[in-house]
């Protein structure tokens, strides 16, 4: 609609003469009270509905929180203060995960009354290992002061960076995600001071929660869930002899057609096992137990077995937002669309789906949906139509079970690229692969990707610009993981990485190299030589329980707060030089972020000149109510 036709028409030229005899045949009317009383309350209306229907309109639309230029500028590395009395207590309990009261200072503004906690689930396991305190931490602002947000945040990660030499494998993926398309949450590097003292390097992450919703969905966003199976097999329909088995195709039935199955052959890779896991991945698949022994259950990896709700206790048991059976149903049905591949374009965000895929394929993660535990992802479900949000990307590139086997990770293929099952097993990813079109489209996403990123130089620049501006934190951080040498050798061994994988993902798209393992188990002579590249250098599990620290561990036994109050750390006080910070914050794929700011700023201005459009109307028929009754 034409916003022109609710503007006063300028065009009218009317003399002064007539416009009088007009007022004065008006004014004179025996009803003029009752008609101007209408058209002020028809005004009202109009302007009610037309200030409605733009709020609504936003409703649905991202919006601009406010935090994000703030905590998650990342051309500089931000300070963040805790401030907590009895800080000892807090750290020697904090395997109990519950929250205590704190005050927090970020660039040096206050907050207080902040419930802080320890975050992690082996990984607090894995921190004693390495003799500090160096956990992972939870901040919510609203914890003990209802509506208290930073600049509208309410939920904040604070992520160690444990088995991750380089720094930079969650901060790389989600800002690949982000700005390639995919729903991802923010990031941004900090540096920690307890109660004055110096404590470390971490990574902030923008919690998955409220205002991440409405920042990425407005304000009348869908429901959020985050599966996960915390025992072997999961709960439910494994006990039923349920699984993997009941998948159409998977008992030995035919599939409708237009739908096909990805067979793997036997063993490692080719089975799609992860390289280098031994008996922990590749392989069979393992039917009902979803590979690994059973952590991951059919419900975590999205396979519909039935409608009852029981049967998906670790997708509901994990809700992130209050759910009813109304929601239970859609999701239900949803799932079961999914896995019969039909209707898939109201069933799945393509667009959003596809893109985290290329980006998550790319990496290598396998603590995550396409590995053998089947978890750390969220799904989102808006009125029957699911997508994927990525999260924890710490053991990314290959640092997942002690994969070492360079030239396999590497060449990991892009249409097969699930480790310790099939591709069927996993329905989220299997519809990329249920038609030629969406397989089509999901390469030409992944030539977009690489051509954007690696081809221009981007990841190179970014990656050398990150170096630059935390690399003084990191050789001052007093409870880092690992040496500061180590870190160079990290991102030295990540960049060859990253470039020698996109240097083989172009070759599967052009067809030089086989996409998918059994092609690649057939024609290994054309693989991309990894041999000068060693996987360990840039962290993995292996750096915690299983030894080979890297660094000394007695070196980090020792409290960082004693070593500030005995001088050992008595540079660390200082903050390094901000050279490195001084680069913008603008990113590889920038286009697509000023499109979405672009989009943003339209509905901005749409909505203001909505509002200014009612405002006119009403003034005037106000001032024109006014005038007849002077005149009568």
């Amino acid at each position: 609609m034409d916003r022109r036709m609710f503007l006063p028409d300028l065009n009218i030229d009317l003399s002064k003469k007539s416009w009088l005899l007009i007022t004065a045949s008006m004014s004179t009317h025996r009803y003029i009270d009752r008609v101007c009383c209408v058209i002020l309350v028809l005004t009202l209306m109009l302007t009610v509905v037309f200030v409605s229907a733009s709020g609504a309109g936003s409703e649905s639309a991202p919006r601009a929180m406010g935090y994000e230029d703030r905590l998650f500028d990342t051309s500089t590395v931000h300070t963040l203060d805790l401030v907590m009395d009895d800080w000892d207590s807090f750290i020697s309990t904090c395997k109990n995960e519950e929250y205590s009261p704190c005050s927090v200072v970020i660039d040096g503004e206050s907050f207080g009354n902040v419930g802080l906690r320890a975050k992690g689930n082996t990984s607090l396991t894995q921190v004693e290992s390495y003799g500090n305190n160096r956990y992972s931490f939870k901040l919510e602002f609203d914890h003990y002061e209802s509506g208290q947000t930073y600049h509208g945040l309410d939920k904040l990660s604070l992520n160690n960076i444990i088995q991750d030499n380089t720094y930079m494998k969650d901060y790389i993926t989600y800002r690949m995600m982000g700005e390639f398309g995919a729903v991802s949450p923010l990031c941004s590097y900090v540096y920690i001071r307890v109660n004055g003292e110096d404590w470390g390097l971490y990574l902030a992450v923008e919690g998955v929660e409220e205002a991440f919703m409405q920042r990425n969905y407005g304000g009348d966003y869908g429901e959020l869930y985050k599966p996960d199976s915390q025992s072997s097999g999961g709960t439910g329909d494994m006990e039923d002899g349920k699984g993997f088995m009941e998948k159409p195709g998977m008992d030995g039935t035919e599939l409708p057609e237009g739908d096909r199955m990805l067979d793997m052959p036997e063993g490692g890779m080719e089975a799609g096992g992860a390289p280098g896991m031994g008996n922990f991945g590749g392989g069979e698949p393992r039917g009902d137990f979803g590979g690994f022994n059973g952590f991951g259950s059919s419900d975590v990896s999205l396979i519909y077995t039935d409608d009852e709700y029981s049967s998906y206790e670790n997708i509901f048991n994990n809700a992130k937002t209050d759910i009813t059976d109304e929601d239970r149903d859609r999701l239900v049905a949803a799932l079961k669309r999914l896995n019969s591949f039909e209707d898939i374009d109201s069933t799945v965000d393509v667009e959003s789906v596809i893109r985290y895929f290329v980006v998550h394929n790319f990496v290598c993660n396998f603590d995550s949906y396409t590995g053998s535990m089947i978890h750390n992802y969220y799904l989102y479900e808006d009125a029957g139509q699911l997508s994927m949000i990525p999260w924890d990307y710490n053991l990314a590139f290959g640092g997942f079970m002690g994969q070492e086997d360079a030239a396999a990770l590497i060449n990991y293929p892009i249409d097969t690229p699930v480790s310790g099952g099939t591709v069927d097993s996993r329905p989220m990813l299997a519809w990329i692969f249920s038609s030629e079109e969406y397989t089509q489209l999901y390469h030409q996403y992944f030539a977009e990707f690489i051509s954007g990123y690696f081809d221009s130089g981007a990841f190179s620049a970014e990656l050398e610009r990150v170096q630059a501006l935390i690399s003084p934190y990191v050789e001052k951080d007093p409870t880092s993981f690992c040496s500061y040498e180590e870190f160079l050798e990290g991102v030295s061994v990540l960049k060859d990485f990253c470039l020698l994988r996109a240097e083989s993902v172009s070759g599967q798209l052009d067809g030089s190299i086989p996409a998918a393992s059994a092609g690649q188990a057939e024609n290994a002579d054309v693989l991309i030589d990894g041999s000068d590249v060693d996987i360990s250098a840039m962290g993995s599990m292996n750096n915690g329980d299983f030894g080979g620290m890297g660094r000394d561990r007695q070196q980090n036994q020792q409290d960082p707060m004693d070593k500030a109050e005995t001088g050992d750390n008595a540079a660390s006080s200082q903050q390094p030089p901000s050279e490195g910070g001084a680069a913008p914050a603008g990113g590889p794929l920038e286009t697509v972020r000023t499109r979405e700011s672009n989009s943003t700023n339209t509905q901005n201005e749409e909505g203001l000149i909505t509002v200014l459009v009612c405002a006119a109307v009403l003034a005037t028929a106000i001032a024109g109510m006014l005038l007849y009754k002077k005149k009568a």
